[in-house]
């Protein structure tokens, strides 16, 4: 008998979403009655405003929404989004330039797919998010590191972008705020960096999820609105995931020139049609209704977010950089590693962050997942009470 074909090298080679992972790990060890805290997963612990919920429940009434709906999305959506690009991102788009995704996940891969052809260099500043470099190789695209540390509050600079630029790199990745950092670039950092990749013909793929989410009367300048000339060769990718606590709904964006949308939206007709037309309904009145309910999960992002960090802060060898936007924290702690903890050396971050849940039963995400060793990301996108029991279970585990 003939041995069976092989399975996709290029899929074999995908690994697991980590932070997926360590949030799996730490509710098998919560289903197996330890007393986790996690601190793992990028979602907001609030329900779903209920005005959302009821416009979802309307929907569900209305035949018409049983249907299928055009692939690039309801019409009245792309009319919303376009509403919001001008308003948060200083960007006026036509509704046609809009397409609909299931989730942000959905438009970060449909954006490489669209822009980067095989061997073209991506340049991808670091710390990244763990599906970029994955959804970069998906396109048969490269993914070039530039990293920062929190010397720089993880951002990086023309100069290192430069250095990094060669004739193969044709797109850069831009994240502002930042997961997994919270690091907000400043308009004029936004500026020189949309200046540099206006000068060189470079693509921009920005990612604005966590736009408004923004602390201490920072604002998330988009990279469009620095540079408006920019806008011709930028592909925006957003969802109401983070603003509305609306993880589960699955419904994301992208946004940008009308020849690349246009491709785009045809890769969509073939591998997911429209989008959950309730989920879409929902998703109308979360842009176009009152936003009072996200500014108070804005403020008690804030809240926690000065807690996490004055309370981290109090460990001997972390470095804990401000964040001031998205819901995460990142401390720089090599200064934890080659020491012993309990019985345990670990030197690298991916061994802290085992350590951390073996002997205190908090689940963190170590930097492997997002570049290099050496750090770790905290979500304190959780309650306040769990919030600060974990980090004082860190600071008695490090005392």
């Amino acid at each position: 008998m003939t041995e069976r074909a092989p399975l996709s090298r290029k899929l074999s080679a995908i690994a697991e979403s980590a932070t997926l992972k360590v949030d799996a790990k730490a509710k098998a060890l919560k289903a197996e009655g330890k007393d986790v805290i996690s601190y793992a997963a990028g979602e907001p612990d609030f329900a779903t405003p209920q005005f959302i919920v009821d416009a979802a429940a309307e929907a569900l009434a209305d035949p018409a929404n049983y249907r299928y709906t055009p692939a690039p999305g309801l019409p009245a959506l792309r009319e919303a989004i376009a509403a919001k690009t001008l308003r948060d991102s200083g960007l006026e788009v036509s509704p046609s330039q809009v397409i609909v995704t299931n989730g942000g996940k959905q438009s970060v891969y449909q954006a490489f797919q669209t822009v980067v052809n095989p061997g073209d260099e991506v340049l991808l500043p670091a710390p990244y998010w763990t599906t970029y470099p994955e959804a970069i190789r998906l396109a048969d695209g490269t993914p070039v590191e530039v990293f920062a540390g929190a010397d720089q509050d993880y951002k990086v600079t023309v100069e290192q972008l430069e250095a990094a630029r060669t004739e193969r790199t044709t797109v850069l990745v831009f994240v502002s705020p930042s997961n997994p950092t919270g690091s907000v670039y400043t308009a004029e950092e936004t500026r020189a960096i949309g200046e540099w990749a206006l000068e060189h013909g470079i693509w921009v793929i920005t990612d604005e999820i966590y736009q408004n989410l923004t602390y201490e009367g920072v604002k998330a300048t988009s990279i469009v609105a620095a540079v408006p000339e920019v806008a011709g060769q930028t592909i925006l990718v957003n969802g109401v995931a983070k603003t509305y606590a609306m993880t589960g709904w699955r419904v994301g964006w992208m946004v940008g020139p009308a020849d690349a949308i246009k491709i785009a939206g045809n890769l969509q007709s073939h591998l997911s049609s429209n989008v959950n037309n309730v989920a879409q309904k929902a998703a109308i009145a979360a842009l176009n209704g009152p936003q009072t309910e996200a500014e108070k999960m804005r403020e008690a992002f804030d809240r926690r977010r000065k807690l996490i960090v004055s309370e981290l802060s109090k460990i001997d060898g972390l470095v804990v950089p401000n964040p001031l936007g998205a819901f995460y924290v990142y401390p720089d702690v090599q200064g934890l590693l080659g020491r012993t903890w309990g019985g345990v050396t670990p030197t690298t971050s991916l061994e802290l962050a085992d350590l951390i849940l073996e002997q205190a039963e908090v689940a963190v995400v170590p930097g492997e997942a997002f570049g290099p060793s050496g750090y770790l990301r905290l979500s304190y996108a959780l309650g306040d009470d769990q919030l600060l029991e974990g980090v004082q279970r860190l600071q008695r585990l490090f005392a």
